[in-house]
């Protein structure tokens, strides 16, 4: 569902490497690991770990069948007295591989890794775990301009060509495959952090393993019982329109753009009925670029800005530019995220959850298709849902998958005030299945909120305690929206 190359998006691209120190002891036959190194999207550097691979069963009700190879990396801790419940860390989508999704974040979490290991399983369908991938272009269902005909083409034909039965590759599956990672790598309880997708993930892996659960962390939250769709392109508008309130709020960024609801009107409606040529470098390869901007390339391009902090204080400049004519400082910033994060996501195992999950049980009569209609994105992610999920088959679904929970593992959920995707009231909603929780809103922060420094302070002394009572959260008050870019040169002093 969101944008493929601002899935999970960490702030922290600080790097490490890790002491290359066994993990906890495993019963016979199980996983072998040999030292690696994982690396980040794009190449973004290298972490060492200790890698290995579990086979199990491609269909779990028939384990003689075809078998899969399921990816795992082991950070070790670097403390030779490590903690004996290591941190499994679980990527959103769906379709990302946790192993090359979390690298970027791995030195951020340092000081959790000088006493814990941090175990990265790519989920079956996803990075080097029989990846569901195929041509389909990975944001097929954002592009407004493609019509509900072309998507279920487009499926067809990224069915036709799948290396694994899509079926068995949703949520209900690869909480199994995750406990049977544990067991192999012999720890008798674990932690656990899922970010926007992985949250479903987490909180069914509680649901159905909680002797074996010791904390969850929560991040950009989708609650248990929510369908991923209609409310995309609302909280999408939300989301920018706060940002125009926020500009409007403060005088300097007021006096700099003015009226930057109706500047936007106005860009959306010139778009929409002439698509421009947008000229720019190319921000990674420095080559002259031209590319058409019309309504899709303009929802897109906001979408991606959306999602952190730091790109949306970036957004009333870009906004105002491109109403006044110039689209290239708007183009290149979305090209330079975009590029950055492509080919992170496995289009086959997103169809596999989103068709089986999420679109069944989105009643199509109760849609406000007016309210979408009105939102920049429009209907088209709804739309194109529908079409390619007519032509693709419905997976392995447990009954009580979207069912509330009602657990007494200790809770940490964490979300972004400016959310696009999973705004606070989904971590609210969420909330309610855990006795013991604390539910966090960073102010003005976006999607996820690994990067952020209050929140990995705050993580780290939830995993220590292992429970929420008397945890220090202070410091979220302290959390703001950096200043919005005045001009190119940056923020106001």
């Amino acid at each position: 569902m969101e944008r493929r190359s601002m899935r999970n998006i960490t702030a922290a691209l600080l790097l490490a490497t890790a002491h290359t120190v066994a993990a906890a002891p495993a019963p016979p036959g199980a996983l072998a690991l040999h030292d690696c190194r994982i690396e980040g999207p794009g190449g973004t550097g290298s972490v060492a770990a200790r890698c290995g691979e579990l086979r199990v069963a491609e269909n779990p009700d028939d384990p003689s069948g075809r078998q899969i190879a399921l990816a795992v990396a082991v950070v070790p801790a670097i403390s030779t007295r490590a903690e004996p419940d290591p941190l499994f860390m679980i990527a959103g989508g769906p379709g990302q591989g946790a192993r090359e999704s979390f690298v970027p974040a791995l030195g951020a979490l340092g000081q959790i890794r000088n006493t814990r290991d941090v175990v990265l399983v790519d989920q079956r369908g996803t990075g080097d775990s029989q990846p569901l991938d195929c041509d389909m272009p990975e944001d097929a269902l954002d592009d407004m301009d493609t019509p509900p005909e072309e998507l279920a083409a487009l499926a067809r034909a990224c069915l036709a060509t799948l290396p694994g039965d899509p079926r068995f590759y949703t949520t209900s599956v690869a909480v199994r495959d995750l406990d049977a990672v544990r067991e192999a790598l012999g720890y008798a309880r674990i932690n656990l952090y899922g970010a926007s997708y992985g949250t479903r993930v987490a909180q069914h892996y509680v649901r159905r393993y909680p002797d074996r659960v010791r904390a969850v962390v929560l991040d950009g939250v989708v609650p248990p019982g929510l369908a991923l769709g209609p409310a995309l392109a609302t909280d999408a508008e939300a989301s920018l329109r706060q940002v125009f309130a926020d500009c409007a709020a403060a005088s300097d960024c007021k006096q700099a753009f003015g009226d930057l609801d109706a500047a936007f009107d106005a860009l959306r409606k010139t778009l929409t009925e002439s698509p421009q040529q947008a000229g720019f470098t190319d921000p990674v390869t420095g080559e002259p670029r031209e590319e058409r901007f019309g309504r899709g390339e303009l929802a897109l391009a906001l979408r991606i800005l959306s999602y952190t902090a730091n790109s949306r204080a970036l957004l009333p400049l870009l906004v105002h530019e491109a109403a006044g004519g110039n689209l290239a400082p708007l183009a290149a910033q979305a090209a330079m995220i975009a590029e950055q994060f492509d080919g992170m996501l496995a289009i086959g195992m997103h169809n596999a959850v989103s068709c089986t999950e999420d679109l069944p049980f989105i009643d199509a009569d109760a849609v406000d298709r007016a309210g979408l209609a009105r939102s920049y994105m429009g209907t088209a992610m709804l739309d194109g849902l529908q079409a390619m999920c007519a032509v693709w088959p419905r997976g392995v679904l447990d009954e009580d998958l979207r069912a509330p929970l009602a657990s007494s593992v200790p809770a940490l959920l964490f979300s972004g005030s400016a959310d696009p995707v999973t705004p606070p009231s989904n971590a609210a909603a969420a909330a309610k299945g855990f006795s013991q929780h604390v539910d966090l809103v960073f102010a003005g922060q976006g999607h996820t909120q690994l990067g952020e420094p209050c929140a990995l302070g705050i993580l780290r002394r939830f995993l220590q305690a292992g429970s929420t009572a008397d945890l220090d959260t202070a410091c979220v008050a302290q959390v703001r929206q950096p200043p919005f870019f005045l001009n190119f040169n940056g923020s106001a002093p």
